[in-house]
């Protein structure tokens, strides 16, 4: 008898053991999902991003769906009465074990605002803002929206306004294990913008730094962006002009401080599109690159 209690004992001890290992072990995150935008008009949005930027509107329950390639799409909701302040409701982010990936983040202290379901969950970082993570493969992206009319194929990061980098980096760099990539700012003795790849792939997020409080709308949405990669800008040139964007932005190119070849549009709520071409085309100010450029076939899955 007490063999027998001591080895349930014993059994329960590993069992302990072994769910505690495994909520220590973060599974992969690999990539960029999706950012979900707010939208005053969905009808206005779908002119930007379908016809413009050749990304097929799709009309899902509650929002639009425009999926840049099969793993990666861009949401547009809704704007909901009142206003909010920012036009950026969400991002996410792609796990191969989204199930042990809250597990992890629940032994990790960190609240799950919306459950697991259907491959996705969401927690909030320091500063309120929402964070999914995607299982791998569970998006059905139908073939017949990724068209030739794209004017990419690829979201290698998203970037956000942060008023605290020391409470965000509490989150993505210790928590969820981001790692530092680039730093710069507008000139050479500051720091406005910090970029952090996700653990397991070369996408990454990027800290806008030194927003006042009060900024406008048109101020967040130039911070609150998601970019868009090309191999050369002349080539997303090419393709916005195919499908009939007209204005002088579309074919505005210049050179970002990180070295990388950029252009900018904005979509009807005053959110920045940031096309750039993979790889610098010449030296960074500030800070060298720590990690790897992404490729036109590079998978965040």
């Amino acid at each position: 008898m007490q063999k027998t209690l001591a080895n349930i004992l014993a059994l329960a001890v590993l069992t302990l053991l072994g769910s505690f290992a495994e909520a220590q072990q973060r599974p992969a995150i690999t990539g960029i999902a999706f950012m979900r935008l707010y939208a005053s008009s969905p009808d206005a949005s779908a002119q930007f991003y379908d016809h413009d930027l050749g990304f097929t509107r799709e009309k899902l329950k509650g929002y639009d769906r425009y999926p840049v390639s099969d793993s990666q799409w861009l949401e547009v909701a809704p704007l909901p009465s009142p206003a909010p302040a920012a036009r950026m409701e969400a991002i996410a982010f792609t796990t191969r074990d989204a199930a042990g990936l809250e597990r992890y983040l629940r032994a990790h202290s960190v609240p799950i605002v919306q459950k697991l379901d259907h491959g996705q969950f969401g927690v909030k970082d320091p500063e309120g803002n929402l964070v999914l993570f995607v299982q791998t493969g569970s998006a059905k992206i139908p073939a017949s929206a990724l068209t030739p009319r794209r004017s990419s194929q690829r979201i290698i990061h998203v970037g956000f306004v942060v008023q605290s980098r020391d409470a965000e980096d509490k989150f993505y760099r210790e928590i969820l294990g981001f790692r530092p990539n680039w730093y710069g700012g507008r000139t050479a003795d500051r720091t406005d913008w910090v970029s952090l790849q996700v653990p397991d792939g070369t996408d990454w997020l990027e800290y806008m730094l030194n927003i006042p409080a009060n900024a406008s709308l048109k101020q967040i949405g130039v911070q609150d962006h998601f970019s868009l990669g090309v191999a050369q800008m002349s080539s997303a040139v090419d393709a916005l002009a195919r499908n009939g964007c007209t204005s002088a932005d579309c074919k505005k190119t210049q050179m970002g401080r990180d070295g990388k070849v950029q252009l900018n549009l904005f979509d009807p709520d005053q959110t920045r599109v940031e096309f750039m071409e993979f790889a610098p085309a010449q030296e960074p100010c500030c800070s060298p690159f720590t990690g790897k450029h992404p490729t036109p076939g590079d998978q965040n899955n």
